[in-house]
């Protein structure tokens, strides 16, 4: 019976952190100001003038040393 009353508490609880952190998002938000959003471009306009493109999985992979160091 014990076993049975921990683990409903705990379904209960899980619950009900699940209903905060769903909630949360639509209370609380988040908007991007002028400045930051200024220096978001910057940024970007950066990455393009350096010719920045995101790597896939392959060239992550042909990149990063994947074997270790021989000794």
């Amino acid at each position: 019976m014990t076993v049975l009353i921990g683990l409903l508490a705990f379904v209960v609880l899980a619950l009900v952190g699940w209903a905060i952190a769903e909630g949360k998002d639509k209370v609380f938000s988040y908007h991007n100001n002028d400045e930051e959003l200024e220096a978001l471009q910057r940024t970007r306009d950066a990455q393009k003038q350096a010719d920045y493109g995101e790597m896939n999985i392959k060239d992550v992979i042909r990149t990063i040393s994947t074997k270790g160091f021989s000794a």
